[in-house]
């Protein structure tokens, strides 16, 4: 029998701008590899692993991964696969925001996993010992003072920061010049900044959040109507929510629709499922 756990943190209000949780999930996939999917989110994650390990699906061979490794914006699904017991904790950031706040490039990699090297992978094994012995607030704490630390070290971009706000109070359904104009800056500024910062355009990312916001809808009402949908998110029509959907989950809105009902009751609470539960 599985057995899942998932938490999420709320940040201190001096990590908002950059940071929109910590979270916890710990599964138990029993002795034999199981493949798992994550599908695209409007967030980069930073990933701290325990037990087992986990790897990704590298060219169709898995490629164990370290731990902490960043998990950039992704366009299309990720498969990982994991067994017996795996823990993780993570950092939901902002892709505009998550690099600058490491200081690394943001080059994009395959299947939007980033292997780097930082002072933070030293608190793998502070957070080991911490996780082994069922300490999980502890371990969030030491993180959140981390990052809280690392926070004061760097200079918080403005435009990017109002740009962001943009995006999330309108999900994505927002187009580019007005996102420029919420952050005071010219279209040519803003794209020149978010791909320097994210290494993905405005338009990426409002795609993803879009994406992101359909799915959860989809998967807590599938009974929702798809052409309803399209115009409250601000697609052309159906045929065009249909094609981004496709684009970013690799199937319909409507087969997604009919999974969920079959799956959501058992995957609700799932890291597996979507990194954002």
């Amino acid at each position: 029998m599985f057995s899942n756990i998932h938490q999420e943190f709320e940040v201190p209000e001096e990590l908002k701008d950059t940071i929109q949780c910590f979270w916890y999930n710990r599964r138990d996939y029993g002795k034999q590899q199981s493949g798992f999917t994550v599908m695209p989110d409007g967030y980069a994650e930073i990933i701290f692993h325990f037990g087992s390990g986990c790897s990704i699906s590298h060219h169709g061979t898995p490629q164990a991964l370290p731990s902490p490794f960043i998990m950039g914006l992704l366009n299309q699904p990720a498969l990982f696969y994991a067994q017996n017991q795996l823990e993780i904790i993570g950092i939901r950031c902002f892709p505009w925001a998550v690099f600058d706040l490491l200081g690394l490039s943001s080059e994009k990699t395959d299947n939007g996993v980033h292997q780097f090297e930082h002072p933070v992978a030293e608190l793998q094994s502070v957070l080991n010992d911490l996780i082994t012995t069922g300490k999980i607030e502890e371990a969030i704490s030491n993180l959140e003072q981390y990052f809280l630390k690392l926070h004061s070290l760097i200079a918080a971009d403005s435009l990017l920061f109002k740009a962001g706000a943009a995006l999330r109070k309108n999900y994505g359904a927002i187009p580019v010049h007005q996102v420029a104009d919420s952050a005071h800056t010219t279209v040519r500024t803003l794209e020149r900044k978010f791909k320097q910062s994210s290494g993905h355009t405005v338009k990426d990312v409002s795609g993803i959040m879009r994406f992101e916001q359909i799915r959860n809808r989809l998967w807590h009402a599938p009974e929702v109507s798809i052409a309803a949908l399209a115009q409250e998110f601000g697609y052309t029509d159906q045929s065009h929510l249909s094609r981004e959907f496709k684009r970013y989950s690799g199937s319909t809105p409507a087969a997604f629709a009919r999974e969920a009902r079959k799956r959501r009751q058992t995957l609700s609470n799932d890291f597996v499922a979507f990194v954002q539960a």
